[in-house]
């Protein structure tokens, strides 16, 4: 149903850095690319993820109970995942861990800009 989501972000540069790495982490690369706008994903798989500065000129500001989640492969991805969003600045919001008991496991961080993410599995 989702064809991609889209984050804003005050510096497209550092934000480049930070999902370039989650991405390749995830086995995913660089979909579309321009001045003010990067993504990641593919033509053939689910959704895709982008981060933009502001169209209207604006500055950016983090929405308020906004999140994207990331499928991971499995329990150990939503780790390494966790850890990688940590170590290039993102903060913690929740460390890997099960939630509820429906068999769904889940690390919540926010990147550089504050967006709200999460790395998730349903085993």
């Amino acid at each position: 149903m989702i064809g991609y989501v889209t984050l804003g972000t005050k510096d497209l540069s550092k934000a480049a850095a930070f999902y370039d790495k989650i991405a390749a982490e995830m086995g995913i690369g660089r979909f579309i690319e321009s001045d003010t706008f990067i993504s990641w994903g593919s033509m053939d798989g689910g959704a895709g993820l982008g981060v933009t500065e502001p169209f209207d000129g604006n500055p950016m500001t983090v929405g308020n109970g906004v999140m994207v989640a990331l499928v991971a492969r499995d329990r150990a991805q939503v780790d390494r995942i966790y850890h990688l969003a940590l170590s290039l600045g993102g903060t913690d919001e929740g460390p890997p861990g099960p939630r509820g008991d429906q068999g769904f496991y889940a690390a919540y961080f926010r990147d550089l800009d504050g967006n709200k993410l999460n790395a998730f599995v349903m085993s």
